[in-house]
C-alpha cells in the first residue's frame, strides 16, 4: 500500500484512483460521485453575538440596519458552511423584516440554522434579537431567509449539500415552508427574466 500522500497525489493528477471506472472494453466510463452522507439541523446551527457600540448606530442610537444585515450574512454563512463542509457564497436574501430596533449597549443575538437542501443551494433562517444587559429583557427584532450555494474547494463551482436530516415537527415545517418560499422566489425569477 502506497503511503497516504503519494494516493492523494494519485487522486489530485489523475493517477490509479482519477475518478474513472474502466469498462470491460478498457474505455474509460465516468463514475458518479457518492451522495455526501445526511446531517441533522443541530449539526450547522450558529448563534453570534455582540455588544451594539455608537459607531455602529445611527442619530438616535439605533442599530444601523446595513450592519443588522452584514450580520444576518455572517451568521447565516456560518451554518450553510457548517452543513456543507465547503465554502459558500449568499446566492439570494428572500426577506428581510425588521420588528424592533436594537438600541447601543445592548446584545445583538443571531441565531441561524439550515431549513432545507436543494441539491447545491441551501436555505438558512436566522433570528436576530436584542437583549439589555441591565435587565436581561429579549426581543426579537429581525427575521431573515439567506439562500446559499456549496462550493468545491478546488474548482470552486457548486457542489451538492448534504441532505437534511430532519428530527422535529419545527424542522419539518421549516422544510416545507422553505418549500413554499422557494417555489415563489423561482416564481419571480422566471418573471424578471421573461421581461
Amino acid at each position: 500500500m502506497r503511503p497516504k500522500r503519494a494516493r492523494q497525489q494519485s487522486r489530485l493528477c489523475g493517477g490509479e484512483n482519477d475518478g474513472m471506472k474502466r469498462g470491460a472494453n478498457g474505455g474509460a466510463a465516468k463514475v458518479q460521485e457518492p451522495q455526501p452522507a445526511g446531517k441533522p439541523v443541530n449539526a450547522s446551527r450558529s448563534e453570534m453575538a455582540e455588544v451594539v457600540l455608537p459607531a455602529e448606530t445611527n442619530p438616535l442610537g439605533k442599530l444601523l440596519g446595513g450592519h443588522v444585515m452584514h450580520l444576518v450574512d455572517v451568521a447565516a454563512a456560518m451554518a450553510a458552511s457548517r452543513h456543507s463542509n465547503s465554502y459558500v457564497v449568499t446566492a439570494s436574501v428572500d426577506s428581510i423584516d425588521f420588528r424592533n430596533p436594537i438600541n447601543v449597549g445592548e446584545l445583538v443575538i443571531l441565531k441561524s440554522q439550515v431549513n432545507r437542501v436543494f441539491n447545491t443551494s441551501m436555505e438558512v433562517g436566522v433570528e436576530v434579537f436584542s437583549e439589555n444587559t441591565l435587565t436581561g429583557e429579549r426581543r426579537q427584532t429581525t427575521t431573515a431567509y439567506v439562500t446559499f450555494v456549496a462550493l468545491d474547494e478546488f474548482t470552486r463551482r457548486p457542489k451538492p449539500a448534504p441532505p437534511l436530516i430532519l428530527r422535529t415537527a419545527e424542522e419539518k415545517r421549516r422544510w416545507r415552508e422553505a418549500g413554499e418560499r422557494r417555489k415563489v422566489r423561482l416564481a419571480l425569477r422566471s418573471k424578471r427574466d421573461r421581461k
